[in-house]
């Protein structure tokens, strides 16, 4: 079509001894937060990024990201989790290994951790360096607390979102996606 355009407009340019030309602009809209969807207006994701200070998990979809959700974390949120019981969400890049529909916690994604450095310095203290990280649900008895359950860290090192937020979450990540935690 472009060609064709040109075809026509070209000559009686040329012939006028005018070779410029303006392009039409068109103001194009501006879209903020946008989520990608697939063909059937479902969230898709395929990377998490917690900030930790923030308080906030991200899903991303090649690269941008595509929703943003508030985050309960461990009882101890500075630092990174060294051992079993220490009340801290760990940093680094893991990956979700499994989903738990069956999870006291509504629904649960299990994240891979401990790596091999979170293992070799848990060995070296004598310690264990724990497990079962989650990004998960609400227990029964925190239901009623909804969104205000972010207002205050209460996990054992887990991340912990809305009930109808994991079950978006849920739906959105597939198995062995990337999961970034960051302090």
């Amino acid at each position: 079509m472009l060609h064709a355009l040109l075809a026509s407009v070209l000559p009686a340019l040329l012939a006028t001894g005018d070779t410029s030309f303006r392009i039409a602009s068109v103001p194009s809209p501006t879209i903020t937060n946008t989520p990608v969807v697939d063909i059937r207006s479902r969230l898709v994701a395929d990377s998490i990024v917690v900030e930790k200070a923030r308080r906030t998990l991200t899903l991303y979809q090649a690269g941008f990201p595509v929703r943003v959700y508030k985050v309960a974390l461990g009882k101890q949120p500075l630092g990174d989790k060294v051992q079993r019981g220490d009340g801290r969400t760990p940093e680094g890049v893991y990956h979700i290994d499994f989903k738990n529909s069956q999870s006291k916690y509504h629904m649960a994604l299990h994240v891979s951790y401990p790596d091999a450095s979170h293992l070799q310095r848990a060995n070296q203290l004598g310690v264990s360096p724990g497990g079962d990280i989650m990004v998960h649900g609400l227990p029964p008895a925190f239901a009623d607390y909804g969104a205000s359950h972010s207002e205050f860290d209460w996990t054992e090192g887990c991340i912990a979102v809305t009930d109808k937020e994991i079950e978006e979450i849920w739906h959105a990540v597939p198995s062995g996606a990337a999961i970034q935690i960051k302090p």
